[in-house]
């Protein structure tokens, strides 16, 4: 019989911390619940001194392995049965945490696969967006196209005017300032032929709320509401 504290959700983030807390809300809203005992018990590691993904992946700056592996060692001492991460990008990593976790990893990838097959869209072309190291990397062109999609992305000057500054808006608490530019960008890629766009950041999907939805012209993908909703269905399974 599985003990009753296995099912401690552990929640690797501070990349960045907005996201993690936001991560953290969707969980508590997402989850059926009618009082405090049926909400999924959790604990968030947020450690926004994880060097920047991105640049220690594309400019050989600090590597954040060392840290990403600091935080699972301290969820796995918490005693959590599973782990989610709020961040893409640092899922360029996720062969080497896995190894070191011993308790799942739920990949956001998965994730986000999963809600556009419940959204209806189990195939076709999709838009990718998310912050340069997570496209260069293709972790969702590589792992979707496996699944059936068509993946786009937005052009590298729409990556250098747009996306990357939106998403170091909302890293600087500038989240509706964000929303102009992103918005831009999935409009963009809609009329390139896309049917939805998952929105590969955790940054992306607090910039996009910021504004109306109907200015958007495809519906999205929230990458931190898959993520909930996939720690909904380990915690719940």
């Amino acid at each position: 019989m599985a003990n009753e504290f296995d099912k401690m959700l552990g929640v690797l983030g501070g990349m960045g911390p907005l996201a993690s807390a936001q991560f953290m809300l969707r969980l508590t809203l997402l989850t059926p619940a009618t009082c405090d005992q049926q909400h999924i018990p959790a604990v968030l590691w947020s450690d926004p001194r994880v060097p920047d993904r991105t640049r220690g992946r594309l400019a050989g700056a600090e590597d954040p392995l060392p840290w990403l592996l600091r935080g699972i060692e301290g969820l796995k001492r918490a005693g959590c049965g599973a782990i989610a991460i709020p961040c893409n990008t640092a899922h360029g990593w996720f062969d080497e945490m896995r190894r070191a976790a011993s308790v799942p990893i739920i990949h956001i990838v998965d994730a986000a696969a999963t809600d556009l097959r419940r959204m209806g869209i189990p195939s076709g072309t999709i838009g990718i967006m998310g912050t340069q190291g997570t496209l260069d990397m293709r972790l969702y062109q590589q792992r979707l196209a496996c699944q059936g999609w068509n993946c786009i992305t937005p052009s590298q000057d729409e990556m250098d005017r747009l996306v990357g500054p939106a998403i170091a808006l909302v890293k600087a608490n500038r989240v509706a300032d964000a929303f102009q530019p992103l918005s831009d960008v999935v409009n963009t890629l809609a009329a390139r032929g896309a049917t939805a766009v998952v929105l590969g950041c955790t940054e992306i999907p607090l910039g996009i709320q910021a504004g109306p939805a109907d200015a958007l012209k495809v519906p999205v993908v929230d990458t931190i509401d898959a993520l909930a909703r996939a720690a909904i269905r380990w915690a719940r399974g």
